[in-house]
């Protein structure tokens, strides 16, 4: 007998179930994530049902016209192999028609990915330890009136304009902090708690040493706690200064586009915002 299932946009405590289907996965979301990712495009968090109940999930975000990101792309370990999580690739898909679209695939699933069009733009490296923190007299924390210049900063090192997402990003509970110099935000950082420690993202910066500095401030918010931080394989520099302090590297992801490459400010990027939406 044929299973019947609907597609159907998510609710935001459906949107909520899925970001916990990340957490049983190992993907370690923050705990107060749901909310702000939900913010960046409320019509592109897509369930399959099979009566009533959701089996399949993805987040399709589209940022702007020409740009949207693939994430949170799980079926639930019980309806595996049933076809249940192409519908909602397909339907994600359709949702981000006519865009360039980003994703961050695990290895294992990038022949998957490159066989539909995607193409590898460049590594990510999971880096994780601690520091003792140190606050710099050039880092201050983030607030409502530095918004408009954050979001102003952002768009150099992010493929679209995302100030719905960024609004919602930077408030409370997570801590957001920015380095000003004469004026100009020279880069900014956020940090948030997870189930397993903290993740910084993102962490864009002019320099590797003005992204230490950040990183510290970030440190000295949490005191010893695991901090994780998704950098590019690029930044070598920074992961040379992560590594003589004792962090760890692990999980690897690629960053892969189908369709024209976004054109970003790559040597800025310090660490990505998240593999969710980016």
């Amino acid at each position: 007998m044929k299973t019947h299932s609907t597609i159907r946009v998510l609710t935001s405590s459906e949107a909520e179930q899925l970001i916990d289907w990340a957490r049983i996965e190992g993907w370690n979301p923050g705990l107060a994530d749901a909310p702000a990712l939900h913010a960046a495009d409320p019509q592109g968090f897509i369930g399959c049902f099979v009566d009533g109940q959701m089996v399949a999930g993805i987040s399709a975000v589209r940022y702007c016209s020409d740009f949207g990101f693939i994430g949170l792309y799980i079926t639930h370990p019980d309806f595996r192999g049933k076809g249940f999580g192409r519908k909602v690739w397909d339907a994600g898909m359709a949702h981000l028609d006519g865009r360039t679209i980003g994703l961050d695939g695990v290895p294992e699933q990038q022949a998957n990915y490159r066989s539909m069009g995607f193409e590898l733009a460049y590594e990510t490296f999971r880096w994780s330890g601690s520091l003792a923190g140190s606050r710099d007299a050039d880092v201050t924390a983030i607030t409502d009136d530095l918004v408009p210049a954050i979001l102003g900063y952002d768009q150099a090192f992010f493929p679209a304009e995302r100030g719905a997402f960024l609004t919602a990003w930077l408030k409370p509970p997570r801590a957001a902090k920015v380095i000003i110099r004469d004026g100009n935000v020279c880069g900014y950082a956020v940090c948030r708690k997870c189930h397993d420690g903290y993740k910084i993202g993102p962490l864009f910066a002019q320099t590797a040493d003005d992204a230490q500095k950040l990183l510290n401030a970030c440190a000295a918010e949490i005191g010893n706690e695991t901090m994780h931080v998704d950098v590019p394989a690029l930044q070598t520099e920074f992961s040379a200064y992560l590594e003589a302090h004792r962090f760890v590297k692990g999980f690897t992801t690629a960053r892969m586009y189908r369709g024209p490459v976004p054109a970003v400010r790559m040597p800025g990027v310090f660490g990505i915002t998240t593999l969710e939406l980016g």
